[in-house]
């Protein structure tokens, strides 16, 4: 009776990590081109870089012992 709802948190918590993961990486990926297309950055613009890496890598972990399936569009 009160474990019905397991399966049903699990998969929309999973649903929440992968959305969060997109978002992170998006975000990521971003910062990257901007400090790739700069001249010379500054500390703190590589501070949030690696800052914006180790968030995404650290989702990347989680949804990995988890073992979410990401599902890919075409």
């Amino acid at each position: 009776m009160f474990f019905r709802r397991k399966g049903s948190l699990r998969r929309e918590y999973d649903e929440k990590l992968v959305q969060l993961l997109e978002q992170q990486k998006n975000e990521w990926k971003r910062q990257e081109r901007m400090m790739e297309r700069s001249l010379e950055p500054s500390e703190d613009v590589i501070c949030h870089l690696k800052i914006t890496e180790a968030k995404y890598l650290y989702l990347l972990k989680e949804a990995k012992q988890r073992k979410v399936q990401v599902k890919k569009l075409k």
